[in-house]
C-alpha cells in the first residue's frame, strides 16, 4: 500500500515539475561571507571533554573553527535524556536544555542551557551558524507505567499481528515533574503514541502496537522497510495527534528562538510521518521568518532509489545526508586498488541533485562499533575528504573525529591532512571545474578560480605503491 502513495506523490511531483534544488534556498553560513560555506559535526558518539561542559569546550574552539573556513555546526541533541549520561537520541524531554533537575540531573552529557545559548552566541559572532539535533520520532525514560490494549507484531513484519489484542503495562506517562509545565503543559500519556517495545506487566520485549478507539495504528507514511517502519525505538510518536503536532511546532520555534540556532539536522525521518515533518517545516518557517532556513534530514540507505522518493516528498525544503557516497567510499578503502575510481559518483545524492546533497566521509554513526558501522579506511580517507571539499558540488560535512583528538576514532596523519584540505577549500576551491576521469586508479579536476581566488589542481589515486 505504501507504494501506491509513493506512486502517486511522484506522479503529483512530475505534474507540477522538480521542486528547486534545497540548497540554493538555505541559509549556509553569514550571507556576508566572503569564502566557501562548510559545515563540521562537532560530536562523536562517546565524546567527552576531561576538563570543560561540551557546550563550553565548542565554545573554545569556535575561533579555530572559524579559521578553518567553518560556517555551520551539527551541535549533538540538546535535550534531556533518559539517563545522565545519554547522548540525547534517547530522548526524555526536549523542552529541557538543561535547565530543570530530571533524571538526576540538571545539565544534560553536554552542559547547560546557559552554556549552549552563549556557545552558539559566541559562533555567530564569529560567521558560524547552529543546527539543533531534533530527536522527534520517540521517547524514553518515561515516569510512569500505565495500562492499557496493544497487540504484538511481527518484528520483521510490522504488518502482522501475532495475538489478538492484549492488556500491557508501558512506561508511557512522561510528566516531567522538574519542568513543572514551564514552556509546555504537555504531559505525555499512551494516548500520544503508536507503539513501545516493553510490556512491564509480563516484563517482555517485542513490538507492540498501541490499540484502542482513539489510535490509528502505525501511520502508512512512513518508510516500508519491515512492512512498515513507523516503530524504530523506545515509545513511538504518533505525529498524527494534535496535541502531538501542537507541542513540536511549538518546541520547533521555541528552540530556534531560545537558543539563536539557525536550522535543523532531522533524525531518523523514515520513521517519522512525512506529511507530519513537511507540516512542521512549513511551520517553523512561517511563524519565525526564517524562509531560507536549513535543514538536513538522516535517512539511512545506500540505495539511491530508496531515498529519491523523499526527495520528491519534501518540496525543496530539506537537504539529505548522501549515505550513497559514504558507502561508495567504504567501499573504496575496502577494495583498495580494485575499485575503479571513475564509478566514485555514480547512484549517488550528489549525481542524482547535487543541490540536494549533504556530502561526508563518516560520523557518530558509522563509527566503528555502532549499528551501521562503516567506517572509511585509513587508506582512502583523504581521498574521500578530497573529493568532497574541494570538487564542488554539494555541501560537505566534516566529522570531529576525523579532526580532533578523540579516544574512538582519532589519526592524526588524516586529521592533519583534513585540516589543510579544510584550508585549501577556503582558499582554493573555486570557479568552474573540469574533470579528468579517464583511469580507473587515478582521476583529477580543475577548479577554475574566480575574480577573487585563485583556482588549484587536483589529483586522487587509489594506486597500490608497491605494484609496478
Amino acid at each position: 500500500m505504501d507504494q501506491i502513495y509513493w506512486f502517486i506523490d511522484w506522479i503529483w511531483t512530475h505534474v507540477k515539475g522538480y521542486p528547486p534544488p534545497a540548497l540554493d534556498g538555505m541559509r549556509l553560513g553569514p550571507p556576508e561571507r566572503t569564502h566557501n560555506a562548510l559545515m563540521v559535526q562537532f560530536f562523536t558518539w562517546d565524546c567527552r571533554h576531561p576538563h570543560m561542559s561540551w557546550w563550553l569546550h565548542f565554545e573554545s574552539e569556535v575561533p579555530r573553527l572559524a579559521e578553518l573556513g567553518v560556517t555551520q555546526v551539527w551541535l549533538p541533541p540538546p535535550n534531556k535524556a533518559m539517563t545522565k549520561d545519554g547522548q540525547g537520541y534517547d530522548a526524555y524531554d526536549l523542552w529541557d536544555l538543561g535547565e530543570f533537575n530530571q533524571k538526576g540531573t540538571t545539565a544534560t552529557r553536554w552542559g547547560t542551557k546557559d552554556e549552549l545559548a552563549h556557545a552558539i552566541a559566541t559562533a555567530r559572532t564569529h560567521g558560524i551558524d547552529v543546527l539543533i539535533d531534533a530527536v522527534m520520532n520517540h521517547k524514553l525514560g518515561g515516569d510512569r507505567v500505565e495500562t492499557f490494549m496493544a497487540i504484538p507484531v511481527d518484528p520483521q513484519n510490522r504488518l502482522r499481528d501475532l495475538t489478538p489484542p492484549r492488556e500491557i503495562e508501558g512506561w508511557t506517562a512522561f510528566d516531567f515533574p522538574g519542568r513543572k509545565g514551564k514552556y509546555s503543559t504537555l504531559r505525555w500519556t499512551h494516548e500520544n503514541f503508536s507503539g513501545l517495545d516493553w510490556d512491564q506487566k509480563k516484563r517482555m520485549k517485542g513490538v507492540y502496537r498501541i490499540t484502542g478507539e482513539s489510535h490509528r495504528g502505525w501511520s502508512r507514511f512512513v518508510d516500508s522497510e519491515l512492512g512498515n517502519y513507523d516503530y524504530l525505538l523506545g515509545v513511538d510518536i504518533d505525529h498524527r495527534h494534535p496535541e502531538v503536532r501542537e507541542d513540536l511546532f511549538a518546541w520547533g520555534q521555541w528552540v530556534l528562538q531560545s537558543t539563536g540556532a539557525i536550522g535543523f539536522r532531522l533524525d531518523a525521518i523514515k520513521h517519522i510521518d512525512r506529511y507530519f515533518l513537511l507540516d512542521f517545516l512549513k511551520h517553523v518557517r512561517k511563524v519565525t521568518g526564517k524562509e531560507d532556513l536549513f535543514v538536513v534530514a538522516e535517512y539511512w540507505s545506500p540505495n539511491l532509489k530508496l531515498i529519491k522518493p523523499y526527495i520528491y516528498a519534501f518540496q525543496g525544503l530539506v537537504t539529505f545526508f548522501d549515505v550513497p557516497l559514504h558507502h561508495k567510499f567504504y567501499d573504496a578503502s575496502k577494495a583498495r586498488s580494485h575499485f575503479d575510481l571513475r564509478t566514485l559518483f555514480d547512484d549517488t545524492v550528489l549525481s542524482f541533485r547535487p543541490g540536494d546533497a549533504i556530502t561526508f566521509v563518516d560520523n557518530h554513526e558509522w563509527q566503528v562499533g555502532q549499528s551501521l558501522e562503516s567506517w572509511v579506511g585509513a587508506n582512502f580517507k583523504l581521498q574521500a575528504y578530497t573529493l568532497i571539499l574541494l570538487r564542488g558540488d554539494g555541501h560537505p560535512c566534516v566529522f570531529y573525529g576525523d579532526l580532533y583528538p578523540n579516544m574512538e576514532c582519532y589519526d592524526a596523519r588524516i586529521a592533519q591532512g583534513v585540516q589543510r584540505l579544510m584550508e585549501v577549500r577556503k582558499n582554493f576551491a573555486y570557479g568552474p571545474r573540469v574533470d579528468y576521469f579517464q583511469s580507473q586508479n587515478c582521476i583529477a579536476f580543475v577548479r577554475m578560480g574566480d575574480h577573487t581566488h585563485d583556482g588549484c589542481a587536483v589529483i586522487v589515486s587509489n594506486a597500490d605503491p608497491t605494484e609496478p
